[in-house]
């Protein structure tokens, strides 16, 4: 198997070169109307085309959320194989959102779905969940490394039910959330520019300075754009760990379709800003 470069320096200079921003690919139903598409095949496959063409080449990370594609069947995944495999291509990273979570042999085949070179949905890295503790994501974690892909694990997530299991406070006083963060830690040592394992942390949780979120290692940022949050708002939530803030923005972005003039440009003002925003911190 190929290795790659690791997926933390590749995702450094992608950022460095295109601005720190990643772009959904969403196509649910209320977008796929709002482009006058149906929400069929035929509209997802539209819709996929026309965001892999505004995207690839534009942005550093696209980040398509599987469930969108799955739920049109085997006809749905090979479109998104397809938009993976062009948008790679074209030299943009692809951080598939599936949010896998398993144990044993079953977490290893999610693993090779997404994270093995010769998978037709392999993906630079991939969103898991590590509520079935984190030890039970090793397979996802040793295949990461073999391939030279990345992991981004559900940390400190912006949606309020989260809160009941990631605040819960462990034996040692530590919250889940924060032990999350320091096994990421743990994995990220050592690594330059940066490590490849990141967390997903909401840009609208405010002040986030009770946690190390220095992991040495991307944080992928929920929440810019029509959840309220603004690249403004980037250093007051993360601290000195901003420069390695990878912000995701869905919907505000993809309301600009279907034009790919206006996907682009949106795109490139959100990257822009975010720079600003953290260069000025």
């Amino acid at each position: 198997m190929t290795v790659l470069e690791p997926f933390g320096a590749r995702l450094r200079r992608a950022m460095d070169e295109r601005g720190p921003l990643c772009v959904g690919i969403d196509p649910h139903a209320a977008l796929l109307s709002a482009w006058g598409l149906n929400d069929d095949i035929d509209g997802l496959e539209r819709f996929t085309r026309i965001s892999v063409e505004a995207l690839a080449d534009t942005v550093a990370v696209v980040k398509p959320q599987s469930a969108f594609f799955e739920r049109f069947g085997s006809r749905g995944v090979a479109v998104l194989e397809r938009a993976v495999a062009d948008l790679r291509a074209a030299g943009t990273l692809v951080v598939m959102d599936a949010k896998r979570g398993d144990i044993g042999s079953t977490m290893a085949a999610y693993a090779e779905t997404f994270l093995h070179k010769d998978s037709p949905l392999f993906s630079d890295a991939l969103t898991v969940s590590p509520y079935l503790g984190y030890g039970s994501l090793k397979p996802a974690v040793d295949l990461a490394r073999e391939s030279g892909a990345g992991l981004f694990v559900l940390a400190l997530t912006s949606n309020p039910e989260g809160g009941e299991v990631q605040h819960a406070v462990r034996a040692d006083g530590r919250n889940v959330g924060a032990t999350m963060l320091a096994h990421l830690s743990e994995e990220n040592a050592g690594e330059t520019p940066m490590g490849s394992f990141g967390a997903v942390v909401g840009a609208t949780l405010g002040d986030l300075s009770s946690y190390d979120l220095d992991i040495n290692g991307p944080l992928l940022a929920p929440g810019i754009g029509a959840q309220g949050a603004t690249p403004a708002d980037l250093p007051a939530v993360f601290g000195a760990a901003a420069r390695n803030v990878v912000p995701n923005v869905s919907r505000a972005v993809l309301k600009a379709g279907p034009s790919v003039a206006a996907l682009r440009d949106v795109s490139v003002r959100f990257a822009d800003e975010v720079r600003a925003a953290v260069a000025a911190d």
